[in-house]
């Protein structure tokens, strides 16, 4: 099972009532570089996204986040935002295209090329995520199975 959960507010026992629920996978989609991630997520900071992923990753749980490129982000910004993400515990990436829900939303910047897409992932690989996906069409819950058995296998072999 994959909880993808919102940070709610930094509450503690909001957090631990979750984490006590011991899902096998914790999801909090970051979603975003700091620069625009006040502007493309206004009711959630970017350090208290990252420390919601510390507290899960200190009780145990396998941790796990989603980047959207197009949004306006730089190259260097992403590179940034996946080091943040790994230093503060997340073991599984996902990385992908921002599709444009509506006229109302955030228009899309860019399309990323599939070939950065590829160049993130042996990026992700690099930094030391036990499991990255990377892609135009990859979701947050795309191959989670197999995104956890990395983080497991991983885990196991330390």
């Amino acid at each position: 099972v994959e909880n993808l959960i919102p940070d709610f507010n930094g509450e503690p026992h909001l957090l631990r009532e979750v984490f006590e629920s011991r899902p096998e996978v914790l999801a909090h989609n970051v979603e975003t570089v700091p620069r625009i991630f006040k502007r493309i997520r206004p009711a959630f900071r970017y350090e208290r996204s990252l420390d919601v992923i510390t507290q899960a990753r200190d009780f145990g749980l396998v941790t796990k986040s989603n980047l959207i490129l197009g949004m306006g982000e730089t190259r260097e910004e992403v590179s940034q935002a996946l080091r943040d993400l790994h230093e503060a515990g997340c073991e599984l990436i996902t990385i992908t295209q921002y599709l444009r829900p509506s006229l109302r939303h955030h228009p899309v910047e860019r399309w990323v090329k599939p070939q950065e897409f590829v160049e993130l992932k042996d990026e992700a690989d690099q930094i030391g995520f036990s499991g990255a996906l990377s892609g135009p069409l990859v979701r947050s819950s795309y191959r989670a199975g197999r995104l956890y058995n990395l983080a497991m296998n991983r885990r196991n072999h330390r």
